[in-house]
């Protein structure tokens, strides 16, 4: 019997509604992700340097856009409203942002990377957007039975549309031993 039910095959292409990050990209944001990646290029905060540079004024860190996406202050906590679920995984939709869940009650959820392709740095002061699609699910056989690749593709842009970053992620999902 096939993982890739018609149901699955279905969610193929599905897009999320375009999310707005609740912060534009500002310097305080930049720093502290520029100093937890240990990379402080001036590039990164220094106007003076930056305005004789091709970018013309400081820019943040290629990856920031992945990361500047948080919950805005008032909104509630989806951690904290799981506290005594026991069934809660911890994802919160963190890896599939805005789309519908697929289909794969209790399949492992298992990172296999990402494919990140840069097109432009992000500008101080650009608020940032981000769009998920299902690109593909494909099913593969391995030594420990069988299981699905999930292609999760997020174009990054700024508020003007501009692409910034497109990244593909590839989840491995397994069904549960009982279902292989």
């Amino acid at each position: 019997m096939s993982l890739l039910t018609p149901e699955l095959k279905a969610c193929i292409g599905l897009e999320s509604e375009i999310e707005v990050a609740c912060d534009a990209v500002e310097r305080g944001a930049v720093r502290r992700y520029s100093q937890a990646i240990m990379d402080d290029d001036p590039n990164y905060h220094d106007e003076e340097l930056t305005k004789s540079s091709r970018y013309g004024a400081p820019v943040a860190p290629p990856l920031l856009p992945m990361y500047i996406f948080r919950r805005d202050f008032g909104t509630p906590d989806p951690i904290q409203e799981n506290a005594t679920n026991p069934d809660f995984d911890g994802i919160v939709g963190a890896t599939v942002q805005g789309l519908p869940p697929l289909p794969l009650d209790n399949y492992a959820l298992l990172n296999a990377g990402s494919e990140v392709e840069f097109f432009r740095y992000p500008n101080h002061g650009e608020k940032i957007t981000a769009k998920n699609r299902y690109n593909d699910i494909i099913e593969k056989d391995s030594r420990s039975g069988p299981m699905l690749l999930v292609f999760i593709e997020t174009e990054y842009r700024n508020e003007d549309g501009e692409l910034l970053m497109r990244v593909i992620k590839t989840h491995i999902r397994r069904p549960p031993k009982e279902a292989a």
